[in-house]
Order: C-alpha cells, then sequence, then structure tokens
C-alpha cells in the first residue's frame, strides 16, 4: 500500500524546513534505512532514512523549497499503485491553478486568482493565476503587458509560456541582473540566436562582468527573515558602556597558572558575571509576548557561535545552576555541537534562551549594536578589551583596560533606565567577579 513522505518535524519549535536534495530518483527501488533525502532548519542538516520498502511512485518538492514540517513531500509504494490521492495532497494550493481552467479557459473555475496592484496597459487592475505570476518573476517576463486567455481576461501559465516562446531567451545572470536593478527587457541580444546577456542590458559598464550575483543560501535566507522580523516587530535601541577589565584579566591569569584547572576563558567569566546581573533584574530576563511578559524563574542563557553554516545560538538550559567550570564546560559543548552540525534543534529556537550574550571581542570589534532574539526581551553584546585613561587614585591617572558592552533591548518591555540599571549591574558583576574551579 502507498504512504506519504513527509518533513520531518525537528522540535516542537520548529514549523519548516528547507528541502535540500533527493538521493532518489522516481521508480528507484528502496530499502528501508536507504537515505532518501535531506533537509535542513535555519540552523542544522539532516538526512532522512526510508523507513519501508518500495518504489519511489512520485516528488512534490525540489532543492530550495521551504516545506512545513509533516507535510507530504513524495510517495513510496508499490508499481502501478494509484497516486492521485497523494497527488492532490502533497500539491501546495496556493501555489497552484486549476487544471480545468488550464485545458479550458473558458470554464469559470475555483482556483486562486491574484490582483496585482499595478496599472496594465489598458487601465485596468492586472488578473494573474499564482502558478503564472510566479513564473513570469522567475523568467522576468513583464507580465502586465499580456493579454490573458483565462476566464475573465487572467493570465494563465500558457500565456506566460506562448510570450518566452515569441522571445529571445535569457542567460540566467542576465535574469539576476534585471531583478536586481529593476532594469527593462531588451527584445534582442547579442548572443545566439538573440540570447540575452548581462551586457547586453545598459551600455554602462557597472552592468559588465565586473560583477557576480550569487543567490542567497537556505540558511543565510531564513537568518536573513528572523533578524527582519527582529527589527520590524519591536522598539529596538543599545545602550553602551565600559567595564573595568583587571579583575577578569587576573582571574584569567590565575588560571592559566593553576595546574588542573579548567580551560575557564574571558567569554565564560562575562557570562557567569551577566547571570548573576539577571538574577537581579528579572525584567531582563523575559520573553515579550505582545500583550503580556513571560518572566522566567531560571536563567536559560543563549550564547552566539560563529560556524561555517552561520551563526547559532543554542541555550544553556538553567545556567544558574551551574558553577563556572560547568558553565564552561557547557559552552564548549554545545559551540563543538553547532560546528559539527548535531545540536539538538530545540536548544536553537529563540524560544529557548531567556537572554542572549554575543561576544565579538575575539574579533578586536569595539562597539556594535546585537539585534535581539525575539521574544527575548534583550541582548548583551561584549566588545574587546582596550586601554582607557582612568583615574588610579592618589592624583595619579594612567591606562586602564576596559571591555566594552552593549546592550540592546526592546523598549516595548524595558524602560531607559531600568535597562541602564541593568546593564550597569554587569559592569559590577564583572569587576568584582570572584570564582572557584
Amino acid at each position: 500500500m502507498a504512504n506519504a513522505i513527509i518533513m520531518p518535524r525537528q522540535g516542537q519549535s520548529v514549523e519548516s524546513c528547507i528541502f535540500t536534495d533527493w538521493y532518489k530518483q522516481v521508480g528507484d527501488e528502496i530499502k528501508q534505512g536507504d537515505i532518501l533525502f535531506a533537509y535542513e532548519t535555519d540552523k542544522a542538516s539532516f538526512e532522512q532514512e526510508a523507513e519501508e520498502d518500495g518504489i519511489l511512485l512520485a516528488t512534490f518538492c525540489e532543492a530550495g523549497d521551504e516545506i512545513p514540517v509533516l507535510h507530504n513531500i513524495g510517495v513510496l509504494g508499490q508499481a502501478g499503485e494509484d497516486i492521485s490521492a497523494f497527488q492532490a495532497e502533497g500539491r501546495d494550493e496556493s501555489m497552484e491553478e486549476s487544471t480545468t481552467a488550464e485545458e479550458n479557459p473558458e470554464v469559470e473555475a475555483n482556483e486562486p486568482v491574484q490582483v496585482v496592484l499595478k496599472e496594465a496597459v489598458n487601465g485596468d487592475k492586472v488578473k494573474i493565476s499564482p502558478r503564472a505570476k510566479k513564473l513570469a518573476e522567475a523568467e522576468v517576463v513583464p507580465f502586465e503587458k499580456i493579454e490573458g486567455s483565462g476566464p475573465q481576461g487572467r493570465i494563465i501559465v500558457r500565456d506566460i509560456e506562448a510570450y518566452l516562446a515569441s522571445v529571445p531567451k535569457i542567460t540566467p545572470l542576465a535574469k539576476e541582473v534585471i531583478k536586481e536593478e529593476g532594469l527593462q527587457v531588451v527584445e534582442q541580444g547579442s548572443g545566439l540566436d538573440g540570447m540575452v546577456r548581462a551586457t547586453d542590458l545598459s551600455t554602462n559598464p557597472v552592468y559588465s562582468n565586473d560583477f557576480e550575483v550569487k543567490k542567497l543560501s537556505n540558511i543565510r535566507r531564513l537568518i536573513a527573515k528572523a533578524m527582519h522580523a527582529s527589527l520590524q516587530n519591536s522598539a529596538q535601541l543599545t545602550h553602551h558602556l565600559g567595564a573595568d577589565a583587571r579583575r577578569l584579566l587576573e582571574l584569567r591569569k590565575l588560571v592559566k597558572a593553576t595546574e588542573g584547572a579548567p580551560n575557564i576563558t574571558i567569554n565564560d567569566m562575562v557570562c557567569f558575571a551577566v547571570i548573576r546581573a539577571l538574577k537581579l533584574f528579572p525584567d531582563a530576563n523575559a520573553h515579550f509576548m505582545g500583550d503580556s511578559v513571560k518572566y522566567f524563574n531560571k536563567v536559560h542563557l543563549g550564547l552566539a557561535v560563529d560556524t561555517d553554516r552561520g551563526l547559532m545560538v543554542p541555550a544553556i538550559k538553567n545556567a544558574d545552576d551551574l558553577s563556572i567550570a560547568g558553565l564552561s564546560s557547557q559552552f564548549k559543548e554545545v559551540a563543538e555541537s553547532c560546528r559539527k552540525g548535531n545540536i539538538d534543534p530545540e536548544l536553537l529556537s529563540s524560544e529557548a534562551a531567556s537572554f542572549t550574550v554575543s561576544n565579538l571581542g575575539n574579533y578586536g570589534v569595539e562597539m556594535f549594536t546585537p539585534v535581539i532574539n525575539l521574544p527575548q526581551v534583550a541582548i548583551l553584546g561584549v566588545n574587546t578589551i582596550v586601554p582607557r585613561p582612568a583615574d588610579l587614585g592618589g592624583g595619579a591617572y594612567g591606562f586602564v583596560p576596559y571591555m566594552g558592552l552593549s546592550l540592546t533591548y526592546d523598549h516595548q518591555a524595558l524602560d531607559g533606565g531600568l535597562a541602564t540599571r541593568f546593564l550597569k549591574q554587569i559592569a559590577i558583576e564583572i569587576e568584582n567577579l570572584s570564582i572557584d574551579f
């Protein structure tokens, strides 16, 4: 009996995944345990094994598609089985149009119709089916100038295909340049059979061969979406403050000089100090929910980790229960899992952490504005240590090492005065830190 192949769910917070590759083709014989396909979340990659024997009868997605979890992406069964029911289930109906309308445009079909808010040549709004619009945008077709053959003059897929058949082809690079720069498609190109190339789009050298257009990676696209959503849906501002780093540097020397001591880093110490400050300022250890605020009794600390796949922010649950040695060990463990790509997706959810620390000190950054991981209400940016003039007492002045701290907070959840006092408390904890190891 044929069964649906579904997009797995990696944790309760993961709602969709990016499909990356089919390892088998339609018609291939599949054995239980065979690697069937690959997919990824915004933080990790996975390979899915077949759960039973059978023939791969159909696939409903391709590389780069964003698929909701538990959604049907293919069919596994026996040769000759009817898969029509699965095809209807696997199709994203919001992006499809009625077959009846395609075959007979005179039929009034109950298909989705997209009305494009752009004036057509005749002054009417452009009516175009979602599939036709998707094809037009992919092939940079000026669909607003096309006369539709569908019901009520709607532009359908075959109208776009007919247009493409009547004009010269366009190279992939030229398509990207047209999209990026908003250029008009030229009617005749300099390529074979009139193919339009990037160099045909303008006499300006900027459109020549001195640039390269690359698609965003799937992970970069998802990160970009999350960061944009964060700035769009919160009132973010950043306060900057310096903390005397002499105590941290003394403790670091002590750790390195103590035989058998764990490798506790400056970052470990800063995070340990942040946890202590959060216990005194519970308003910063919270999630803003729109019309309410979720305050956490425990500190679930998120730490930004730079990996080859992109920035990941795993959470250390109940970090306030850990000694500094335990915290350091946990940081190293989750960072390594992130770099290997086998971190638990639940720990990467922005909901998993109650507060996040992002440390760019190792890169020499002296000041930056970190972006909040919603729904968290704040994030701390840790900067490099630089010497600053300071009063040493007794009328003496000298240079003292200072660590820059940048606190970005959501003004919807925190007042500026409270945020400033919290940031100052972090500095106090750093300047007076004591540790046991």
